[in-house]
């Protein structure tokens, strides 16, 4: 239990980073109804352009931004593959990911990772006061504001700020409308396929943001470490739904919801892992276990444990 406890604020902590990631992935999986896999790249991307750019002295700033950037051009490829190619969105998807693999090699220098290089104790700490956990030694106490939870936490509210004023705009709408139902919205005069980009853009750029918190958080860049990320981004997306859909109606509150499931995904997983005192090579299969439990709740509830419907003094299931 005391394993368990001391583990959570970390587990919190990289709920909050792969929240951001998943708000990318609701993006293309609820609103525009996408199932893209370019975010298993595009994550390993935003991380790896971080490092190689703080590392080199850029300012931090600019360097998240560059991520930020970087998601959305693997995101642009992945639409431009599927509108202008053709080719079905989850292969376009592949794709990218595919090649990514190759890019992300080459942005780290050909090597499979790379640690935070900081070159000057002003990026130092720039770097300690923007997400690692610091101590202060001289008077032995922990400064809250210097906590990952509350600067991701910080990161997190700003995305949702901003992802709610502009799904409020006439762009942000007809996007929405391009994923609700396509064939009206094309017939309404909007670019559906102009939209679909851009949403996968705006999709995987969140990704990459979240890759580069990551890579701060643990201080390098791998290769593999965006491996599964969309299985975490349904994850969160999946729980934060059957959790608290019928208390978040608001379009901000449901995007909070989905940064809620990822920190109640890694909360999960670290208490198994930490109760049970199963080995962390098994990992990956207890996440597959939990994804796929909760992605059979909605199943189960209205097959199961839903009322039956009443009609004409006959019960009809």
């Amino acid at each position: 239990m005391m394993d368990f406890i001391s583990a959570l604020p970390g587990a919190i902590s990289q709920g909050l980073i792969w929240g951001i990631m998943a708000i990318g992935v609701y993006i293309t999986y609820r609103i525009l109804d996408i199932a893209d896999l370019t975010v298993d790249g595009s994550f390993c991307t935003g991380g790896a352009t971080f490092v190689v750019l703080f590392g080199a002295g850029v300012n931090l700033w600019l360097a998240l931004v560059a991520a930020l950037i970087a998601g959305m051009l693997a995101g642009m490829v992945t639409g431009l593959l599927h509108t202008l190619c053709g080719i079905p969105a989850i292969l376009a998807g592949i794709l990218t990911q595919l090649g990514l693999w190759s890019i992300n090699l080459a942005i780290m220098g050909m090597k499979a990772n790379v640690a935070i290089n900081v070159i000057n104790q002003e990026n130092l700490e720039k770097l300690l006061v923007s997400l690692r956990f610091v101590q202060d030694v001289a008077k032995g106490s922990r400064s809250f504001l210097r906590h990952p939870i509350f600067v991701v936490g910080l990161f997190t509210i700003a995305v949702i700020a901003i992802l709610y004023w502009f799904f409020g705009t006439e762009l942000g709408a007809s996007l929405r409308a391009t994923g609700a139902n396509q064939n009206m919205a094309r017939a309404q005069g909007i670019n559906t396929e102009f939209n679909k980009v851009l949403g996968l853009m705006l999709s995987n750029g969140l990704v990459a943001l979240s890759g580069a918190l990551l890579a701060q958080y643990q201080s390098f860049a791998d290769a593999s470490m965006g491996k599964g990320a969309i299985v975490i981004g349904l994850a969160a997306v999946i729980i934060g739904q059957v959790l608290l859909s019928k208390v978040f109606h608001n379009f901000g509150l449901r995007l909070l919801a989905v940064s809620i499931g990822a920190i109640i995904y890694y909360v999960v997983i670290q208490a198994v892992v930490s109760l049970s005192g199963i080995d962390t090579n098994y990992l990956k299969l207890i996440s597959a276990c939990i994804v796929a439990v909760f992605l059979a709740i909605p199943y189960w509830k209205a097959h199961y444990f839903s009322k039956p419907v009443t009609k004409g003094g006959k019960v009809h299931a």
